[in-house]
């Protein structure tokens, strides 16, 4: 069997699930979900790290207790499939209960005031609202929800048998009758207003619930007799929907919207000067902007001077928010950030391990290592980015994108360097630095492979290699200049020569070639593919060597050896990443934590850290572990 592959750390957020940033009461830690992985970090220290691992697909919600002990986190899973509901005690980090009724997706959790109850909301395929018994794990009651989706469910804050349920068209206040063991709901009475709800919240002293909508306006709601009596902003709905709600603890409501905008809402409503019996809208009383939308909002910390807020985005960054009553301001800060899309490549630069670049749709990101955070941004909106790799000399970052052309940008300015125009008749999608730094190699959608000569002031085309019938996947280049080889969806893997730039020879399989890689003395090539296989190849002669199942499932896309030859490191469709004996062709260790199909894969030059990036857009760094060799034994 093999043994579990550390986790060390890992960059990024969750952004797209509502409400799944949580500031934990000790003051310290927040609380996020990243694919299959919860996270607990550190909130000044991002490389103090803890994770929460059980989950089998994407985590869709997270719910706290009011103390802070018990976390609940819901699933998505297949259609016909229940989704897992897990309760975990944070004090210990362990998994208490593992609970399954919901269809396909747990859509909405929380906790009651007393933390005995924790309400569950199914989603769309399923829309049935369960209760169940925090310290059994057992189900109590459920109750179809209504005819139209639901989306959010809060529970009263000093009742712990009363909760609001409010999505599609529907509100409704729900009391449950332990001694009939039943759940009563009550239908929110709006009049003639139609509104999608995206988000809810209660006040301190259950007496109002707020409500965003996706038409832009928050409704208030007085909870005894279940009443509409207001709504806000005054000036006008707010862009794209209201996304996300927090309650102020001076009793104003924070709204968030699906523009990025934040606003701070009164809550106590002035009578209308022209009729006294109407009231005026709830006016904002301070605002302030941020990068995409908002699904996320939670209350951090709270001194004489203000409020701290934690606000996580859509685009996957998270902001710490100020807000002084005093003076009326809302401060933002950009805490960390994160790819918000599929990740498509990552590089180390030759020989040192301090940093890495990734690449995917827009962007480019330098990341430290160590510390966990961004170094430079490169943005090239519009455009995705296939292909990414260092110069062996440091000197530039190059890159491959969509509309054909090759970009070459500064490592630490992030201005560009150079342009080749028509680099590719479609997308480049792959690239590679000769040793010297004086020729690039490059693939493309179309088949071709071709060599650049990179001049002081010019790039120049050496040649162009036309074998392949499909897109080149992945180019490497021998540790002398000589030689490279490419491989394509075409079934083929060609050795060029870099000096007559015509086929050496050739390696065929039935399988779409997704990455090669050569071993460090140069004389075996490995591949990997659609066909599930890592198979070994003789350099010299282009003939198979040995092929073992690479996944049990699915394909592999993303191949990496250490610099001693000792471990090759595997990951594809399957989510899992795979460290191999190189000589043995044994798997001794399997990392658990990505919840869509790896794209990338690298191992430190120091042998210290593997790093893999994913289609959900997480950056995972494992600790390297050695695997053990025969002359070990």
């Amino acid at each position: 069997m093999a043994e579990p592959l550390v986790l060390n750390s890992v960059i990024g957020f969750g952004g797209a699930i509502e409400n799944g940033l949580i500031s934990h009461p000790d003051g310290r830690t927040i609380i996020y979900p990243l694919g299959s992985t919860i996270v607990l970090r550190d909130r000044t220290d991002p490389r103090s790290q803890e994770f929460l691992q059980g989950h089998s697909d994407k985590v869709s919600c997270l719910a706290l207790s009011r103390s802070g002990k018990y976390l609940a986190s819901g699933q998505i899973t297949y259609m016909g499939f229940t989704a897992d509901i897990i309760i975990w005690d944070l004090e210990s980090k362990q998994l208490l209960h593992r609970m399954a009724l919901h269809k396909v997706k747990v859509q909405a959790l929380d906790f009651s005031c007393d933390e005995r109850i924790l309400a569950s909301l199914g989603g769309q395929d399923d829309n049935a609202l369960v209760l169940w018994d925090v310290a059994s794990g057992n189900a109590i009651c459920g109750s179809p929800c209504n005819t139209n989706f639901t989306n959010c469910v809060k529970f009263f804050n000093n009742s712990p048998d009363k909760l609001i349920t409010a999505g599609n068209f529907n509100m409704n206040v729900w009391t449950y009758d332990g001694a009939n063991n039943k759940l009563r709901p009550t239908d929110a009475t709006l009049g003639t207003l139609k509104r999608v709800f995206k988000s809810v919240v209660v006040d301190a002293n259950d007496e109002y619930a707020y409500c965003g909508t996706t038409t832009g306006d928050v409704l208030q709601i007085a909870l005894e007799r279940v009443l509409f009596k207001n709504t806000g902003p005054a000036k006008g709905n707010v862009q794209m929907g209201v996304t996300a709600t927090c309650e102020v603890p001076t009793g104003d409501i924070l709204v968030g919207g699906g523009d990025g905008s934040l606003q701070v809402l009164r809550t106590v409503a002035e009578p209308s000067s022209t009729n006294p019996k109407l009231l005026r809208k709830m006016p904002a009383l301070a605002g302030t902007k941020v990068e995409g939308a908002i699904t996320s909002i939670t209350l951090a910390d709270m001194n004489a001077r203000g409020f701290t807020f934690f606000v996580g985005t859509a685009m996957c960054n998270i902001y710490k928010v100020i807000y002084e009553p005093a003076t009326g301001r809302l401060k933002e800060e950009l805490v960390q950030t994160a790819h918000n899309d599929k990740i498509n490549g990552m590089a180390f630069p030759a020989e040192y391990s301090e940093v890495f670049a990734t690449c995917g749709t827009g962007y480019i990101r330098l990341w430290h290592l160590t510390t966990c955070r961004e170094l430079l941004r490169i943005a090239v909106p519009n455009l995705e980015c296939f292909c990414v790799c260092f110069t062996t000399d440091g000197s530039a970052i190059l890159s491959g994108w969509s509309d054909g052309k090759i970009r070459a940008f500064g490592p630490q300015s992030g201005k560009i360097i150079f342009t080749i125009n028509d680099a590719h008749q479609k997308a480049v999608t792959a690239i590679a630095s000769t040793a010297d730094s004086s020729r690039i190699l490059s693939g493309g959608e179309e088949g071709m492979v071709r060599v650049w000569r990179i001049g002081r002031t010019s790039q120049t085309l050496e040649a162009s290699m036309k074998d392949h019938k499909g897109s080149v996947n992945c180019i490497r280049i021998k540790g002398s200049g000589d030689e490279c080889v490419s491989a394509s969806s075409d079934g083929s893997c060609i050795l060029w020569d870099l000096h007559t730039f015509k086929r050496r020879t050739s390696l065929f399989a039935n399988t779409f070639f997704k990455s090669v890689v050569y071993h460090p003395d140069e004389s075996q090539l490995v591949t990997a593919g659609t066909d599930r296989k890592i198979t070994y190849w003789d350099a010299y002669d282009g003939n198979a060597i040995r092929i073992i199942d690479g996944s049990d499932l699915d394909e592999v896309n993303a191949l990496a050896v250490d610099r001693d030859g000792e471990a090759l490191v595997s990951g594809g469709g399957d989510k899992l990443v795979k460290l191999w004996g190189y000589d043995e062709g044994h798997c001794y260790f399997v990392g658990v934590a990505h919840s869509g199909a790896i794209t990338g894969v690298g191992v430190t030059p120091d042998k210290q850290r593997i790093v893999s990036v994913g289609t959900e857009g997480g950056i995972f760094i494992w600790d390297y572990q050695r695997p053990q060799t025969l002359a070990d034994i």
